[in-house]
Order: structure tokens, then C-alpha cells, then sequence
């Protein structure tokens, strides 16, 4: 694949749409080979390759920067987990699995509740949606989670003042996150998972036509 042609937004998209029940990449290959890139061109193709092949790696590594920077904060050790899943509700199959179990879930105890809790109908024309398809989480759109868990955590960082800690921190990981993706060279196993994973996003595209 020619990560020179694919703009930040398509990988912003990509990431927010693609499954993240797989497993991280071993520690192995995760840190095998580094080597500074020979130009620009080639630092941002590598970089956006490795932000999408190493994506549950980085997310993983983001966690435990936060937990270790946060051991001595209880109150902040909560926010950072609510944090990660307010996230993690940004992704497209994430929101969509975490709604059904719920609603599954919510279904034994009270089958009106859940009945409440499905999101609402979307007018189809010609096999596809009328406008873009909204992720609905528990009956509501995922952003009211987003913006409900991140001022949640907000609110335990603030109270246990560990605020700008909780930034150098998360600066922290975005740094070794941002110089990984930039060392390490891109392998044959991550062109070929790439390409693999296109052609089940096309076929998937293509079969709900």
C-alpha cells in the first residue's frame, strides 16, 4: 500500500472505523527494527503506517504510561480508565458491540428498558442509508458518552490535583508513541496484514449493497 496517498484524515477514519478486538502485535516485533527515515516523505508514510498496524499496541502503551504516572493518585487511577473508554466509543465497532451486550445485558431484567435503548430506525434507499449512519450507545448517540465520561474524568483528575500531571503524562506517551512510529520500519507482515484488511473492508462494503 502507498501511505504517501493516504491523507491524515483517511487514517483518522480508518482508525475509527476498523475492529480493535485484535491482539497487539508481540513485544518481539514491536520493538525488532528501528531506523531513522531517509526523508520527509518517507517519515510520514511510516509513521501513519505504523499509527494503523501497531494501533492496540499503542493504545495498550498509553494505559500503563497513565497508570504508572497516576499510582499514587486513587482518584486519578479511576479517571484514566473512564478516559479509555470514552475513547474507545469513538470507534465505530467498539460502541456498536459494547450497545448490544448492554442492551442484551438490560434485556433480562427489564425487556421495555432495552426495548427503549435500540437506536432509532434509519430510512434505507436503494440498499443504503439516507445520511451516514449514527452510532447510537444504550439509545443515545455515542458523543453524549464521550463528553459524559471525559468531563467525569476531568472531575477526578481536578479533585485529586494531578491535572497537569495527568498532561505530562499523557504528553509523555504521545512522545514515545510518536517516536516509535517514526523509528520503526515498517515489516512485510504489516504490508500484508494492510492489504488484507482493505479487502475485507471492500468486500464488507460491497456485500451490504
Amino acid at each position: 500500500m502507498d501511505w504517501d496517498s493516504v491523507a491524515a484524515e483517511d487514517v483518522i477514519e480508518a482508525l475509527r472505523e476498523v475492529e480493535w478486538s485484535t491482539r497487539p502485535r508481540s513485544f518481539a516485533e514491536f520493538f525488532s527494527r528501528f531506523a531513522f527515515p531517509r526523508s520527509f516523505s518517507k517519515w510520514t508514510s511510516r509513521l501513519k503506517c505504523n499509527l494503523y498496524y501497531y494501533r492496540t499496541n499503542y493504545f495498550i502503551l498509553l494505559i500503563l504510561v497513565l497508570g504508572l504516572a497516576l499510582i499514587t493518585r486513587p482518584l486519578a487511577i479511576l479517571g484514566a480508565p473512564l478516559t479509555a473508554l470514552s475513547l474507545a466509543f469513538l470507534n465505530d465497532s467498539f460502541a456498536a458491540t459494547f450497545n448490544e451486550k448492554m442492551v442484551r445485558t438490560i434485556r433480562h431484567f427489564s425487556p421495555h428498558l432495552a426495548a427503549k435503548m435500540r437506536p432509532p430506525h434509519m430510512p434505507v434507499i436503494r440498499g443504503r442509508s439516507a445520511v451516514r449512519k449514527k452510532v447510537y450507545v444504550c439509545g443515545k448517540p455515542r458523543l453524549v458518552f464521550v463528553l459524559l465520561g471525559l468531563t467525569a474524568s476531568f472531575v477526578l483528575w481536578f479533585t485529586s490535583c494531578g491535572l497537569l500531571w495527568v498532561l505530562y503524562a499523557f504528553a509523555t506517551a504521545l512522545l514515545m508513541i510518536i517516536l516509535h512510529a517514526s523509528l520503526r520500519t515498517p515489516n512485510l507482515k504489516a504490508r500484508l496484514n494492510t492489504f488484507r484488511e482493505e479487502f475485507r473492508a471492500v468486500w464488507r462494503n460491497y456485500s451490504e449493497l
